[in-house]
C-alpha cells in the first residue's frame, strides 16, 4: 500500500544551516585535534624525554605551524 500524498519533494529544501553547522563541525574537530596532539607532544616531550622545555616548545610549535599550513582551506580549488 501507498502512503497519503504529501506537498514533500525530494532536493527542494533549503539546507543552508544543515551546511553551515556541518562545516563548522568539521572545521572545529580539524583545528581542535591539531592543536590538542601539539600539546600533547609538548607535554610528551617535556616530562618524559630529556628534551627539555625549549625543545619541547619548539617541537610543538613546528608541529602546530606545519599543520595550519597542511591543513588550511586552499583557495580557487573545490574545498568544501
Amino acid at each position: 500500500m501507498a502512503g497519503a500524498p504529501s506537498d514533500y519533494q525530494r532536493g527542494t529544501m533549503d539546507i543552508a544551516e544543515q551546511t553551515s553547522t556541518y562545516h563548522l563541525v568539521m572545521g572545529l574537530t580539524k583545528w581542535g585535534s591539531l592543536f590538542l596532539s601539539a600539546g600533547l607532544l609538548f607535554f610528551i616531550l617535556l616530562f618524559c624525554t630529556k628534551t627539555g622545555f625549549l625543545g619541547s616548545a619548539a617541537a610543538a610549535v613546528i608541529m602546530a605551524v606545519l599543520g595550519v599550513v597542511l591543513l588550511r582551506e586552499k583557495k580557487g580549488g573545490d574545498a568544501h
